[in-house]
């Protein structure tokens, strides 16, 4: 899936302290699809972390080029903490799709549900969203949490579970690739 926008997470303008190659780096996650990038800035150009950059087809004004896929084990603590925001924001952004995830989500296998690989989400939880679901499909975190009692807040459920896939091996990526 290719990616036209990349947040920037961390900016290292002399590159890995330790691989001594003194090219600047730009550690970024794409905007659609949650994929962490490693890019290379034009020369003498200023990128600030936050910051969204285009890196789609065509003239790009800041990235040069784009190195690939970042591993997690690369991931600065910067890029880290940024992560953790950044993810936060585009959970907000894209309530109507993660809503609509709680709505559509199938079972993994006979015994495992989708909705159980949230932080927080038991067989409890996912049955009675199951339940919820069927009567009448959500349509906000708000709603989910008025119609379930105790239920723990899906947008941080979701949040910690993007993050989770970002910076551990998963079996399962629900929301990354």
């Amino acid at each position: 899936m290719r990616e036209d926008y990349a947040t920037v997470l961390d900016y290292l303008p002399n590159g890995y302290p330790l691989e001594g190659k003194m090219m600047p780096i730009v550690q970024a996650i794409g905007k659609e699809n949650f994929t962490l990038l490693e890019l290379a800035p034009r020369r003498g150009v200023s990128i600030d972390i936050g910051e969204d950059l285009y890196i789609g087809e065509g003239k790009r004004d800041k990235v040069y080029y784009i190195l690939g896929r970042l591993k997690r084990e690369k991931l600065t603590e910067t890029a880290k903490r940024e992560l953790q925001e950044t993810v936060s924001k585009r959970v907000k952004e894209n309530e109507a799709k993660i809503v609509k995830f709680f709505n559509e989500a199938p079972a993994i296998n006979k015994r495992l549900h989708q909705i159980e690989l949230l932080p927080g989400m038991g067989k409890k939880h996912m049955m009675e969203i199951l339940k919820q679901r069927e009567e009448k499909p959500f349509e906000s975190f708000k709603e989910m949490k008025e119609r379930i009692p105790n239920l723990p807040d899906p947008e941080k459920a979701v949040e910690k579970r993007i993050f989770q896939e970002l910076t551990e091996m998963e079996k399962y990526n629900l929301f990354t690739q």
